[in-house]
């Protein structure tokens, strides 16, 4: 199926149409956000669903139950997706966690009023692709990737959903009151996931006990969370994701792309990569 057929164009974005039906997007654009709530951001494929296990183990003080008792997709919500609609968010107590896809200039009103505390995770965009590329491939919602040479051309161009990789970074680092906001990478969990676990919960001004941040970073180890069935997305019907062309939770490792694309893909990608974020200040650690 087509883009036309599978997507609607909002704010000059693809969204996938099954997930963001325009309820959805009006409930959205009216939401009332708390300034104590947590948001995570992030562009899909940057370990959204990694950051959805540590958030909400940081707030419990390690409970496992935070993470067992309800899917990912509930314990913290994507706004902007239909289920929000019905989760009854409003009744929940503070602080409360969500999730979004969506740009820095694509947020309501209320959350620049608001300034709720924000985690944006980055990861290496080639790794971001690949990703991508094999996920693709096992939803009904979204177009299929086709040859990877134009999946990459449409990623390079931002015609995936959720738009282009280098507007949605540069809008959230050039983001304002950067004190209420968190940058990490991907890249950062994978090197030192104790330490990173340590750094968010005292951004979310939780501080922990070593052991408890021990006991956290262990949970969250890829390997772990792959196994926790309220997270890796075993409970998505298999007409709507696919599981057996591709785990959902696929490597979780960094430098996957090496796998993937030509020496000219990756060569296409580095000058396009190089024009667009000449201007950007800063240091990833992928550079």
């Amino acid at each position: 199926m087509t883009e036309a057929e599978l997507y609607t164009l909002y704010k000059g974005v693809y969204l996938p149409t099954a997930l963001h039906p325009p309820h959805s997007l009006k409930y959205y654009e009216e939401f009332s956000f708390r300034s104590d709530d947590i948001i995570i951001a992030t562009y899909p494929k940057s370990g959204t669903t990694w950051m959805q296990e540590i958030v909400p183990l940081i707030m419990s003080g390690g409970d496992s139950a935070s993470v067992e008792s309800l899917p990912n997709w509930d314990r913290v919500p994507w706004l902007e997706e239909s289920r929000a609609c019905i989760l009854k968010i409003d009744e929940r107590p503070s602080p409360r966690m969500f999730s979004t896809h969506f740009k820095y200039d694509m947020m309501p009103p209320s959350f620049f009023e608001k300034k709720p505390k924000v985690i944006y995770v980055m990861r290496n965009p080639k790794d971001v692709f690949t990703s991508a590329f094999h996920y693709y491939g096992t939803t009904s919602f979204l177009v299929k990737p086709g040859p990877q040479s134009e999946f990459l051309r449409k990623f390079l161009d931002g015609k995936v959903m959720f738009g282009s990789w280098f507007d949605h970074i540069k809008g959230w680092l050039d983001a304002d009151d950067k004190e209420h906001k968190m940058y990490i990478s991907y890249e950062e969990l994978i090197m030192d996931l104790k330490d990173s676990v340590a750094r968010i919960a005292q951004f979310l001004e939780k501080p922990l006990e070593a052991e408890v941040v021990e006991k956290i970073a262990e949970r969250c180890l890829f390997k772990n969370m792959k196994q926790n069935k309220m997270s890796n997305y075993s409970l998505v019907p298999l007409e709507f994701m696919d599981q057996t062309k591709s785990k959902f939770l696929r490597k979780g490792i960094a430098g996957d792309w090496k796998n993937q694309l030509t020496v000219a893909e990756a060569e296409c990608f580095d000058a396009v990569y190089k024009d667009k974020m000449k201007d950007v200040k800063y240091k990833f650690v992928w550079d």
